[in-house]
């Protein structure tokens, strides 16, 4: 069962830039940046109270960040959703039609395991599920 919406991923170009443009209109600093080399990104975030904003910054030109912006250009990338039981998500999910675009969970940002649910079975909308590793 999906909990929340656990954070909004913005596609960025410039990381540095993107993160002084947010802080200013958010009144917040990020409280983390991270690099996550799998997926040629590095991710920064922002805390306004239940809800993350994750910008993304591609590393690499094979990250779907890079990818992502030459086609569409910088803006929301995805939306993520907590899930109690990834495993069980995925499942219903898959029994109920959806195409996933990985078959087991992977480490993603954050301290979460992820998966994602492919825009063309989502109304084009990329949909994060994730959950917070024990």
């Amino acid at each position: 069962m999906m909990k929340n919406v656990e954070h909004i991923g913005i596609a960025v170009a410039d990381l540095a830039a993107a993160e002084a443009l947010y802080s200013a209109l958010l009144n917040t600093q990020p409280y983390k940046r991270e690099t996550v080399e799998s997926e040629h990104v590095t991710t920064s975030f922002f805390q306004i109270n239940q809800t993350k904003i994750e910008l993304l910054e591609a590393t690499a030109e094979e990250s779907a960040i890079h990818r992502f912006i030459e086609k569409k250009g910088e803006g929301i990338h995805h939306i993520a959703f907590e899930v109690a039981d990834i495993l069980a998500e995925m499942q219903r999910l898959r029994e109920a039609g959806f195409l996933l675009l990985n078959e087991t969970p992977k480490r993603g940002a954050d301290n979460k395991l992820v998966c994602f649910v492919h825009p063309k079975t989502a109304n084009g909308v990329l949909i994060e599920l994730c959950q917070e590793i024990g």
